[in-house]
């Protein structure tokens, strides 16, 4: 491995970089955008370009493309050359400041929710300096926000960066409100946690399933699964370590900060976390981290799975979203801080987040929401569908003490004494980690474990940015009016904490006493990607995300279209792939064993010896018992899929009939054909196994 000081950042036109290359009123021009939101001259701009151009071929770069991350939930990129012809028949490089800032993809090829019809192609993408360049098979990426011919947003970055904007701007009418002058800008940061799987590629090759919807739409339970749990944290076998120092390399590269690796609960589950960034740029970096890992793994004769459950039975992934504000003068505004019951600051905006998760808990559960993540809310592994808060002793004390009286005290943590004399006492936290919580607060930043392993985690952000940018505009509204704030902030946390402790929970979120304790309290169980679509046509969630200037009424609307498109197309895709494999793979080699059991069966007795022959004749039965019900169930599930192909009614009701008919109709079909692979001689069964994949590593 190269020495990674001097690799880290090497792809990267970052500030170090531009410093050294641009002009020093270039870089001040460009700097104040990159700040203050300010607008970047042309002039400016075609500066930039040239440097960005000179630094990119220096490092090999023929091409440049604007980035930018559509409503696929991928990223999306069109090349072109540096190269321009000119009059002797030869070529310079030219990359102009127009072409940094503004880029025109084809608008009507991505998913619109009905913004863009077929034939109106126009859209744009739009230069983020506030996430730098970098250069990526030989390429200099511009990351780019993307929008329609008239401004609406396409993409998973546009409301991103407005819902920033809205938080920073209500957080510094709090901080202004509480006496901060110094204070200018204050900035979501955010760490996710990245769950994989590894598998060889030859095992990936030999099921369609995986190929083509990146999850095991059959395959019995291992005799081994993650009962032991030996897996966590377990020493790396050497192909994964390598992969692991390959993948490092290339995201440090990349600057992205990929801080630890580990072996996750499952078996060939693994884990990847960075240290935390600014929201959009960690954003950024997250996409390129997929991307980054499935290309790494194809090196190593491995394919990375990035589905919520590819595996029925073990652990699925998740991207456990590590959510904080923070000031530029270096305040981490959820930071608790020694006395947290004397720590008025931290108090009302932890009391805001509590306030925005409780009132906007369906806009919340949405953002979490794709087909594979509801294989994985709500099993013993992930957070449950119902949105809750966990605090943990400390914090839950003073909102005990705030409800019922002034704070007094704060809970204090100890040392922890392991008993033996040659270690030393370990300094405790000061609450314990509650991994079944939706909403965790870890230290000094929120833990969203809800969202979807293969997911931009621009969703949940701009979501959580834009409920809590909300909670405190409605907070600066009070402060501002009062005459005296400390008395005005004492009788708000004293409010908040009564309306809005409901939402929190520190028990255990698995258990079915939860369910009907959250029912009680009435917080929404929504239990899947269909039902949540619903928060997107909420007039309360529009009214929320236009009033802070993140997405309009239509743009709310389109992608409530997109998620149930999406979801739609998805699981038409499995039911089609489902029919394919138990038709032409399942179907066949099932009625080839049972041939072969009559073949033994009529070859034993045709020898005339009264061998007992009992034991093949009740296989056999069994085994074509079996075959007739999967038959059955492939019709049924035929039936089902051709209803919903020729179903003409709104796209709501279509994709309540792909969960709950076509969905589950595979399942029942699934159900036979993993009973007859517990059965089948492996010598005919056509798939390779659970066994085979997670433990052939």
């Amino acid at each position: 491995m190269s020495k990674v000081t001097e690799i880290f950042a090497s792809n990267v036109f970052n500030d170090c970089v531009m410093k050294e290359r641009l002009p020093k009123a270039t870089y001040k021009a460009l700097k104040k955008t990159i700040e203050m939101g300010t607008a970047l001259a042309p002039d400016v701009a075609d500066v930039v370009a040239a440097a960005m151009r000179d630094w990119a071929v220096e490092k090999g770069a023929t091409h440049f493309t604007h980035w930018f991350q559509p409503m696929t939930g991928i990223t999306a990129e069109k090349h072109d050359a540096f190269i321009s012809p000119t009059s002797d028949g030869k070529i310079i490089l030219e990359f102009s400041g127009k072409e940094l800032i503004k880029g025109e993809p084809d608008a009507s090829s991505f998913p619109s929710g009905g913004l863009r019809a077929t034939f109106e192609a126009r859209g744009y993408t739009a230069w983020d300096c506030t996430s730098p360049a970098f250069i990526k098979d030989d390429s200099l990426c511009i990351p780019t926000a993307f929008c329609s011919y008239h401004g609406e947003a396409l993409d998973k970055k546009t409301p991103l960066l407005r819902s920033m904007e809205a938080l920073n701007k209500q957080a510094l009418r709090v901080l202004k409100a509480l006496g901060n002058t110094t204070t200018t800008k204050v900035t979501t940061t955010v760490g996710p946690e990245q769950e994989y799987f590894l598998i060889d590629k030859a095992m990936y090759d030999a099921r369609k399933d995986l190929i083509l919807t990146g999850r095991t739409l059959f395959g019995a339970k291992p005799s081994k699964g993650q009962e032991l749990e030996d897996h966590y944290f377990g020493s790396l076998k050497q192909r994964i370590s390598d992969y692991m120092k390959e993948l490092d390399e290339e995201l440090w590269k990349l600057g992205i900060l990929a801080k630890t690796k580990h072996n996750e609960v499952a078996p060939a589950q693994h884990e990847l976390a960075p240290i935390f960034s600014t929201t959009n740029i960690s954003t950024d970096h997250n996409q390129l981290t997929m991307e980054l890992m499935k290309k790494v793994a194809g090196k190593h004769g491995l394919v990375c799975l990035l589905h919520e459950k590819p595996f029925a039975g073990v652990n699925g992934s998740g991207k456990h979203n590590n959510w904080s504000m923070g000031t530029d003068d270096g305040v981490n505004l959820l930071e608790p801080g020694n006395s947290p019951h004397e720590n008025l600051q931290f108090l009302l905006f932890l009391t805001s987040v509590i306030k925005a998760v409780d009132e906007y808990s369906d806009l919340l559960r949405l953002s979490a929401a794709n087909a594979g993540n509801d294989h994985r809310l709500g099993a013993n592994e992930a957070p449950p569908a119902i949105i809750s808060i966990f605090l943990g002793d400390q914090l839950t004390d003073i909102l005990d003490q705030i409800e019922n009286g002034p704070a007094t005290s704060s809970k204090l943590a100890s040392d922890l004494t392991i008993g033996v004399t040659t270690l030393p006492p370990l300094p405790k936290d000061a609450t314990d980690r509650n991994r079944t919580s939706p909403f965790a607060f870890t230290g000094n930043k929120f833990e969203f474990r809800m969202t979807p392993s293969s997911a931009s985690i621009s969703g949940p952000n701009f979501v959580l940015n834009t409920i809590v940018a909300e909670a405190l505009s409605e907070v600066a509204d009070r402060l501002e009016k009062a005459t005296d704030v400390e008395e005005e902030v004492k009788v708000l946390l004293t409010e908040l904490v009564k309306t809005h402790k409901k939402v929190v929970f520190n028990g255990n979120g698995y258990s079915d006493e939860w369910v009907e304790e959250a029912a009680k309290r009435g917080l929404p169980n929504i239990k899947s990607t269909v039902e949540s679509t619903k928060a997107l046509l909420s007039e309360k969630n529009q009214a929320v995300l236009e009033k802070h200037g993140v997405l309009t009424k239509v743009e709310s609307e389109s992608r409530y279209e997109i998620t149930l498109e999406g979801y739609n197309k998805t699981i038409n895709i499995e039911a089609l792939t489902t029919l394919e494999i138990a038709k032409r793979q399942i179907l066949p080699s099932v009625i080839k064993y049972a041939t072969s059991l009559a073949s033994s069966i009529n070859t034993i007795t045709a020898v005339g010896i009264g061998a007992d022959v009992s034991v093949q004749t009740e296989l056999l039965k069994e085994v074509s018992s079996l075959t007739a019900s999967l038959n059955k169930n492939i019709a049924l599930l035929e039936e089902v899929v051709a209803k919903a192909d020729n179903f003409d009614g709104d796209i709501y009701d279509l994709g309540m009939i792909y969960r709950y008919e076509v969905f589950e109709q595979m399942n029942t079909l699934r159900e036979v054909a993993d009973t007859l692979e517990t059965i089948v001689d492996k010598e005919f069964w056509p798939l390779p196994t659970y066994s085979d994949m997670l433990f052939n590593v």
